[in-house]
């Protein structure tokens, strides 16, 4: 079978005993960096040496057939840099590989910073949505954002240092100044932050530096809470992204409960 397990997202005191014991087992592990599971194994003080195969976004495609077939006749162990494989890490292919072939898939729950990052947030968790990694380009990532805006359940989101600041900014644009919102840097390391505020409060915070692995939750959209002249910003959002005026309008306009005739001409008005 596959065995998809969860790793520590940064303390590895979190390593669960399913974990170690399938680590101390294994003949065979699929993983994202090499490097990174002999640290791991070094770490938790596993002396066991499994077969260690490179599984990551840019070999997965050609790599989850012969994986497929190698877990037909021995158990082959998913590891991911940190936290659960699949979840904005490599693994889906195999897994769905692994399915249509009929191999059993299971796994080895445990550390994930999606559902710390939502749990330490301070926002509604009764429903909430993982969104990833947001898009590198402005114009793609505005649109995306956009999208989202009237979206009533919590968001989490990924980002990378480098980019907190300008994605902040966009999701303020999009969603509202106002819309309450955290940054969780470092979670479960020696330097964890949990930043809480509006999305402008933050973007303003982040426009300084930020540093380390970053999650950020949003709070979710309330009924009808998109003002008109927010409604406009989404749509010109859109336009920027290469969505068509009519088409940016009347998308808002399903989302917002706003009339589709009236942000297009108000739309128009400003980018004339």
């Amino acid at each position: 079978m596959i065995i998809l397990a969860a790793t520590p997202i940064g303390n590895l005191g979190d390593a669960s005993r399913r974990l170690i014991e399938a680590l101390e087992n294994a003949t065979v592990v699929a993983a994202e960096d090499t490097r990174t599971t002999q640290r791991l194994l070094a770490g938790l003080g596993v002396e066991n040496r499994p077969r260690l195969i490179a599984l990551h976004d840019h070999n997965e495609k050609e790599r989850a057939a012969e994986l497929v077939e190698l877990a037909r006749e021995d158990d082959l162990l998913v590891l991911s840099d940190a936290g659960m494989p699949t979840v904005s890490d490599p693994g889906f292919g195999l897994v769905a590989a692994a399915a249509a072939a009929g191999v059993t898939v299971t796994a080895i729950p445990g550390p994930s910073a999606v559902v710390t990052a939502l749990a330490v947030a301070g926002l509604p968790t009764d429903r909430f949505a993982f969104e990833g990694f947001p898009r590198r380009k402005p114009g793609e990532r505005r649109k995306a954002f956009a999208q989202l805006a009237s979206e009533e359940r919590t968001l989490v989101f990924f980002e990378s240092p480098s980019r907190v600041a300008s994605t902040l900014e966009d999701l303020a644009s999009a969603f509202g100044a106002d819309r309450p919102a955290a940054v969780c840097r470092e979670l479960t390391k020696l330097y964890e932050e949990v930043k809480r505020g509006t999305l402008a409060e933050l973007a303003a915070w982040a426009a300084e530096g930020v540093r380390g692995e970053i999650a950020i939750v949003v709070g979710g959209a309330t009924a009808r809470e998109v003002a008109f002249p927010d409604a406009v910003t989404q749509v010109l959002e859109l336009v920027r992204g290469g969505t068509r005026l009519k088409e940016a309008a009347a998308e808002v306009a399903a989302q917002t409960g706003h009339s589709s005739r009236e942000l297009y001409q108000a739309a128009l008005a400003v980018k004339r």
